[in-house]
């Protein structure tokens, strides 16, 4: 009896540790925006195996998520495309006015879903001369006001959480297009752990674009960088432009560059 009494107290106080040292881990993630597992398993004095256990059960719970060697944290990006409408709006009119300005005009252009592609067409000028494709109904509503824009509609089922058309018939029609540019909408950006989406299908859509796209430019906010989401969709290197906010990190900015892809930085977003 004394010896069950003492096996259940060992186990509680396991489970203290394990929840201490899991809570750490956390904040490690949150200050460094990343962990790997290998020097977390040396900072705890434990072995990578009971690390990724940690990790395994932070995942589950929604906490993190697993990547090769560690873990990043979740991209906020999950929510609905009605909600990502409203959010950080100067930043993403600052980042689509960076990427208005990698068009090429007379060209044809593949708009992804996404709110800061939504305010790139706001930057477009008046008199661009133009072919856009796009499965995003309220980019393509947008682009209606642009005179000199032929614009393609791509159909499909709209998923109203992306905000955009998915499924096969939409999947079939973006594979058959040849962009000189796709502006790609992104969930989830790292260097190492690359390109990720929050749904399948999207993701698919996405891969299609950076297979069948002469370019691939992508901007980011500050917040997705050095995330992940559930579905891969290519590597860091994949994309031939990434846009960044004026203030993101120099140290991110230099291992997208090192990785061959063309940095650049929106300007300072205006103050309310």
């Amino acid at each position: 009896m004394m010896w069950a009494t003492n096996s259940s107290w060992s186990s509680v106080f396991m489970s203290i540790l394990a929840a201490e040292r899991q809570q750490q881990i956390l904040e490690r993630l949150d200050r460094d925006g990343r962990v790997l597992a290998t020097s977390l398993a040396e900072a705890f004095a434990t072995s990578e195996d009971t690390i990724r256990r940690d990790l395994r059960d932070l995942a589950g719970r929604g906490l993190c998520r697993r990547v090769y060697g560690g873990a990043l944290p979740v991209s906020p990006a999950s929510s609905s495309a009605q909600i990502r409408a409203g959010e950080a709006t100067d930043r993403k009119a600052a980042l689509g006015q960076a990427l208005a300005g990698l068009i090429t005009p007379d060209s044809l252009l593949f708009m992804d879903s996404g709110s800061t592609n939504l305010a790139a067409v706001k930057a477009f000028p008046d008199d661009l001369r133009l072919t856009v494709a796009t499965h995003d109904p309220a980019i393509a509503a947008a682009l209606l006001a642009k005179r000199q824009v032929t614009l393609w509609l791509i159909g499909g089922r709209v998923d109203a959480r992306i905000g955009a058309a998915l499924g096969g018939r939409t999947l079939a029609d973006i594979e058959a297009l040849r962009p000189e540019l796709a502006l790609l909408g992104v969930c989830a950006l790292d260097p190492v752990a690359g390109v990720a989406a929050f749904d399948p299908e999207d993701a698919e859509i996405k891969r299609a674009l950076l297979r069948n796209s002469s370019r691939v430019a992508a901007a980011i906010l500050n917040e997705k960088l050095e995330t992940s989401a559930p579905f891969v969709i290519g590597q860091a290197e994949s994309l031939d432009y990434v846009i960044l906010e004026a203030d993101a990190s120099d140290s991110v900015a230099r291992a997208f560059a090192d990785r061959g892809t063309t940095v650049l930085r929106a300007q300072p977003a205006e103050a309310d």
